[in-house]
């Protein structure tokens, strides 16, 4: 346990550092709440492939790719195909179909334990917050809303239309690092994939991993992540000290 011990003491070093960061970029799903939880993602995943079926394109998918409850993989592997078809129109009817689908997620997400306290110690230190998602900005919007956390937020960046700048792109942490004006090391992300420390890496921001379970601690070990919890609870005792 004496790592995990350690791993809350960097986190809070890197949160109150000085008089602490500028900015905490949280990604969405995962570090603020589970958006598709209990595998809830797989219809949405199911309706994007008959809308690449109904196009008669379903070739454009993997065997993996035709399986996968990600909808966000099958808006990768369309896209993908642009470079050898004319799919514009189609990506950016699948982009519409998984945002409406997330914004109805948003309605039914499962808060993660301690966000919403650790969203409040942090704006309470006047340290600025943001949103940096792959999904659908104004799905996050919507929860944040619900949840009475959207005030303590300077802003919510989302997918871009262009899939290819999605996570691990560091572009939407670049995009919100331009709107607060501040440099990135000056930074702290949260996140719960590998792909949000690449993108964080990438974006020149510090990185504190959480995840839920010991799989998702590991991958973000395996990624290369320093500094993974496995909760909120021990990070807010020392916040609140």
């Amino acid at each position: 346990m004496a790592g995990a011990y350690d791993d809350v003491r960097e986190a809070w070093e890197l949160l109150s550092a000085g008089s602490g960061p500028g900015c905490v970029l949280f990604d969405f799903d995962g570090p603020l709440c589970r958006l598709f939880p209990y595998d809830r993602s797989m219809p949405l995943a199911k309706a994007l492939r008959s809308t690449v079926e109904a196009a008669g394109l379903l070739d454009v998918l993997s065997a993996d790719e035709l399986t996968d409850k990600d909808p966000h993989v099958v808006l990768r592997a369309v896209h993908r195909a642009r470079r050898d078809r004319d799919l514009g129109d189609l990506v950016a009817r699948l982009d519409r179909q998984v945002g409406e689908g997330e914004r109805i997620a948003a309605r039914s997400a499962l808060p993660t334990p301690g966000a919403d306290g650790l969203v409040a110690r942090l704006a309470e230190r006047g340290i600025r917050l943001a949103v940096v998602t792959n999904n659908a900005a104004v799905a996050a919007d919507d929860y944040l809303r619900a949840r009475h956390l959207r005030p303590s937020f300077a802003a919510v960046h989302g997918r871009a239309a262009d899939p290819d700048l999605m996570k691990p792109h560091p572009d939407v942490l670049h995009r919100a690092l331009r709107g607060l004006g501040l440099p990135p090391e000056e930074a702290v992300m949260i996140g719960d994939t590998p792909t949000d420390f690449v993108a964080a890496e990438q974006a020149g921001v510090r990185f504190i991993g959480i995840g839920r379970n010991a799989l998702k601690r590991r991958r973000m070990r395996d990624g290369g992540a320093k500094v993974v919890l496995g909760s909120y609870q021990p990070l807010l005792e020392l916040i609140s000290r």
